[in-house]
């Protein structure tokens, strides 16, 4: 069993940057590739960005490509997501994700989910 936790979700300012923590816990040997995944109201959850636990491969969305990086902390069990350049559509509660195999960009491959944590970008 895998738990996440996560931090970080807040209101911020159109052009400000915020940054998302998730601390894994418990069999962490299986835990693999580590995602983020957002999910606006009246919207279905979608990808954000992943990375595998043990390497330097990054994967991201086109729509946050070039502002998001998602980045982890071995030592600590725990992967960030840094977004800079907020846009309003960025609003959505943001969640972090695992899976023991390799990295992939459907919710439906995920294992365990954090929380949530609710990201709202005002104009």
């Amino acid at each position: 069993q895998v738990q996440l936790v996560q931090s970080g979700g807040e209101l911020v300012q159109a052009g400000g940057s915020l940054r998302l923590s998730c601390v894994a816990s418990g069999r962490t040997f299986r835990t693999y590739t580590m995602a983020w995944f957002r999910q606006a109201p009246g919207k279905e959850r979608e990808f954000v960005a992943a990375t595998k636990w043990s390497g330097s491969s990054t994967y991201y969305a086109n729509s946050v490509e070039g502002r998001f990086t998602i980045s982890r902390d071995n030592t600590k069990n725990t992967v960030y997501l840094q977004m800079n350049s907020l846009k309003p559509e960025d609003t959505a509660v943001y969640y972090c994700a695992s899976r023991g195999g390799p990295t992939s960009r459907y919710s439906d491959d995920y294992n365990y989910w954090g929380q949530g944590a609710q990201v709202t970008v005002s104009s």
